[in-house]
């Protein structure tokens, strides 16, 4: 099919939906599903977003779970005969909001501010929900492939039952490609493919040097404490450049694209002075090599300080795994690290927390080609080929289970919608286009030959 000459229609067909899609979106974000706090809201999203999927004329809609993990959505659309099926894949859960009064405005209250709309889960990846139904409601009643939506309720918790509904619904979830809407574009108005992705796995540490805190000037200079303990031992997982000092990790050589130093300095509002970790190209360090990170440390609050020795101190460290690693096996290299570099004799105990896959996307074949057409008509350029640091352990888990379906990372975000941080929100002029991109890619492919 010539896109190009329905592309008027199409764009039509898209603006006639687009108030409803950011109503849509708007009623989404008023419900609180963060996956970590509230799983009762995580439910009720659910059931929300089942309800859209049946005004949306979905011909089954199904809200499932496997044993103790959150509910995820499956919606069907039935191919016409011989047309293939595409299975359409965002996440409903959201992160916390954190500190509520550095919010412009309240993060569950969907706020348009110029061309954004701010709320907690607009980019990441409500917005992305919004857009798979907005461009199922603009093909009308009989679209021209199968579509099968599959929402999912615990991405931001590590996805821990998601294996497990592959495993018992892949009939319904077969595909001939997988479109998952939950990376970044290149930029705010330049879309983009991912390629790969990290990996996540985390663990914490806690360090032990007395049976019960000391006082400090008694048994100073003598008696190691823990949290000093802690601290020299976490400054191991990095050598003096800021790399990764943990052996057994692998890494990937980067993409040939430059990353403008300016830009990654006025999208992360690094302060002035402040240097860059590691070395090598910016690409590799944020998406083929691993890092780590300490996210969190149980000690003592400065308020309440007292002149005494900590017997116990905990940090959680991060891990972002290489494309290519195992994030198994990379955890186990950060515990041993973890076990065998402290000071002093101290004991050190080790607990693991999730793990999720990395994964590496060949963008090849007759529908990167399709997708490659729909992002020139709706953008007015190709996609961006790019890596991500974040992780989407999901698409691993579909790789394997569905080795012949093409696989198609895309993106409503852009650098700026702050997913996971304070402000969050999505350009709206790049909702309206993704959407389109997708209205454009699913009527595409219908030239391509369904599963047999």
């Amino acid at each position: 099919m010539n896109l190009a000459e329905h592309s008027s229609e199409l764009e039509a067909r898209v603006d006639a939906v687009m108030e409803s899609a950011v109503e849509e979106l708007t009623r989404l974000v008023a419900i609180p599903s963060v996956s970590s706090l509230n799983p009762d809201q995580v439910v009720a999203n659910a059931e929300h977003i089942a309800d859209l999927a049946s005004r949306a004329g979905a011909a089954d809609v199904a809200v499932v779970t496997e044993g103790q993990g959150l509910p995820v959505v499956i919606a069907h659309w039935p191919a016409p005969e011989g047309a293939p099926t595409v299975l359409l894949y965002s996440h409903g859960d959201v992160q916390p909001t954190g500190d509520l009064s550095a919010w412009g405005s309240e993060p569950f209250t969907a706020t348009r501010r110029g061309d954004r709309l701010y709320g907690r889960g607009t980019a990441d990846d409500k917005g992305g929900v919004a857009a798979h139904l907005a461009a199922i409601r603009a093909l009308g009643d009989r679209p021209p492939v199968g579509i099968t939506l599959l929402i999912e309720g615990e991405e931001e918790i590590g996805s821990p039952s998601m294996a497990a509904i592959i495993a018992a619904h892949r009939s319904e979830l077969a595909a001939d490609v997988i479109v998952i809407a939950d990376a970044v574009n290149w930029e705010q108005g330049i879309p983009s493919l991912t390629t790969s992705l990290r990996g996540v796995a985390d663990c914490t540490v806690e360090v032990r040097t007395l049976d019960h805190p000391l006082h400090s000037g008694q048994f100073g200079g003598v008696v190691p404490d823990a949290l000093t303990t802690l601290c020299r031992l976490l400054a191991t997982l990095h050598d003096e450049n800021g790399d990764v000092a943990v052996e057994g990790l692998k890494s990937l050589p980067g993409p040939t694209l430059d990353y403008p130093e300016d830009r990654l300095r006025e999208e992360t509002a690094i302060l002035d002075g402040v240097q860059w970790t590691g070395t090598g190209s910016l690409v590799e360090r944020m998406w083929t090599r691993p890092s780590v990170s300490v996210l969190a440390m149980d000690a003592t609050p400065v308020d309440q300080a007292i002149n005494i020795l900590p017997a116990v101190a905990r940090a959680k460290v991060g891990l972002r795994v290489a494309p290519g690693d195992d994030a198994a096996q990379a955890l186990a290299a950060l515990t041993r690290h973890l076990q065998s570099h402290v000071d002093y004799g101290a004991h050190v105990t080790v607990t693991p927390g999730q793990i999720g896959a990395p994964g590496i996307i060949e963008i090849t074949g007759r529908a990167a080609e399709v997708a490659d057409e729909a992002f020139r008509i709706a953008w007015g350029r190709s996609p961006v080929r790019v890596g991500c640091g974040g992780a989407i352990p999901l698409v691993t888990d579909l790789q394997r289970t569905f080795p012949g379906a093409a696989v198609l990372v895309t993106a409503v975000t852009d650098p700026d919608s702050r997913m996971h941080g304070i402000d969050e929100s999505l350009h709206l002029g790049d909702f309206r286009r993704a959407i389109l991109t997708e209205v454009l890619l699913l009527t595409g492919l219908a030239d391509l030959p369904g599963r047999s």
